[in-house]
């Protein structure tokens, strides 16, 4: 981020000592200064309250407008008519749409199309990567005619784009290229990370604006179970955003426990999870072989690892395999005697291939635990269809950013203990 821009979060009250320009003022936060977007706030005005104080050194004045002889925020009088209060919701709502529409057209135009034409400086993967799906976002917000899904992969691609130009900008020729870029396009004095967090921010504050707008929609108006609806849509996007933005942030955790186990075989985790659902200790009886093993089992979505402990060494794991849950059914099994395997189960479930008859029971030694299996089996098969319907993955430039990481972490476990072993 900047430093010339001003921090901020909702609830904060932010003196505004320049609004000159219409698209970025300069405000103060206690002691800080700096400049912020001002499609992201709203004039402080009371709407409910008989009346209110001025700001220590500022100056009344009607509606919440700004004091040209003081240049700060203002707290208006307070409006009486409930429909005006309303007006005036749906007018911001508007207005910062139209600002929004000309911070996106301004990253597009002003910076990826510009980066386009400079083959010599930037190649396509990091376009992707400090870009995202920008011109998606700036498509749909000119027509609404997409999901709101299409800016979870924006979100969740924010802090590799913050890493790859924090990268580019060590290098003089970026840090003018992108300053050149600014001044052609006659934007606001505000690093490339500030305006590449616009969508970011813009996301988050929906549900505020329709909440206020809900606020002041009396129950019988005709709008008021649209406005209803398009909060509970959007306050869920948001928390699904939130739910994936945490999923991307632990594969390093996954891929760090892949290079823990011993004897791996077959492709990667993250190639196709992101997402530890569940794990513990099972006793398991395979056809055709029908005789019972111990392993440890780790859910992830779409995939069941199996693992060996070490005899002596219980904290070491190796690799035993793993079953394609997309091809699997899970189906509970009475106690008793299994026809199936002809043994005797308690507290035990199975897998069953749904194209073939082969079969895996798992015997866990609890009625609690096996409980908690085929809850976190339930869980797995509602995450992949989420995820499918929403077109979740990882991309694989957060893979090898998951692999870079294991490999640093490796290196530096490595240095301390050739280290230790110095010093004994």
């Amino acid at each position: 981020m900047a430093d010339r821009e001003l921090a901020f979060k909702a609830g904060d009250v932010i003196k505004v000592l320049d609004a000159s320009n219409k698209d970025w003022w300069w405000g103060q936060i206690d002691e800080e200064e700096g400049w912020f977007p001002a499609s992201f706030v709203r004039l402080w005005v009371n709407q409910e309250d008989g009346g209110v104080e001025p700001a220590e050194g500022t100056s009344e004045v009607a509606n919440g407008h700004l004091d040209p002889t003081n240049d700060c925020l203002c707290l208006g009088s307070p409006l009486q008519n409930r429909d005006q209060m309303r007006a005036n919701v749906i007018n911001e709502i508007m207005s910062t749409e139209r600002h929004y529409i000309k911070h996106l057209k301004d990253i597009c135009e002003g910076y990826l199309r510009q980066c386009r034409k400079r083959v010599d400086m930037f190649n396509d993967d990091q376009l992707r990567v400090i870009f995202g799906n920008i011109e998606d976002i700036y498509r749909f917000q000119m027509g609404f005619q997409d999901g709101f899904w299409i800016y979870s992969e924006y979100c969740n691609n924010h802090l590799d784009a913050c890493m790859e130009l924090s990268k580019l900008m060590r290098d003089g020729r970026y840090q003018h290229f992108f300053e050149a870029c600014r001044l052609l396009q006659q934007m606001i004095d505000i690093a490339i990370d500030g305006f590449l967090l616009t969508p970011v921010q813009k996301i988050c504050k929906y549900p505020l604006q329709l909440a206020e707008l809900l606020k002041y929609t009396p129950q019988e108006h005709s709008d008021y179970r649209y406005v209803a609806a398009a909060l509970a849509v959007m306050r869920n996007v948001t928390q699904q955003i939130n739910e994936r933005k945490r999923r991307l942030e632990n594969i390093d955790k996954i891929a760090q426990w892949q290079a823990s186990v011993l004897d791996w075989e077959g492709d990667d985790i993250l190639d196709r999870s992101s997402e530890l659902i569940y794990t513990g200790e099972m006793s398991w009886i395979y056809q055709p072989y029908g005789r019972s093993q111990q392993r440890v089992f780790f859910l992830f979505d779409h995939q069941l690892v199996l693992c060996k402990k070490d005899l002596i060494r219980r904290d070491i794991l190796y690799y035993k395999g793993r079953i394609d849950m997309d091809r699997y059914d899970v189906r509970d099994a009475i106690d008793g005697r299994d026809e199936d395997f002809n043994v005797s189960v308690k507290n035990a479930f199975k897998l069953h291939n749904k194209d073939s008859e082969e079969l895996h029971i798992f015997l866990s030694k609890k009625q609690e635990e096996k409980i908690r299996w085929l809850r976190a089996f339930h869980e797995e098969r509602k995450m992949v269809q989420e995820d499918e319907k929403i077109g979740f993955e990882i991309s694989e430039y957060q893979k090898r950013q998951a692999a870079l990481t294991v490999r640093k972490v490796s290196k530096q476990k490595g240095e301390t203990s050739r280290r230790h072993q110095c010093q004994i």
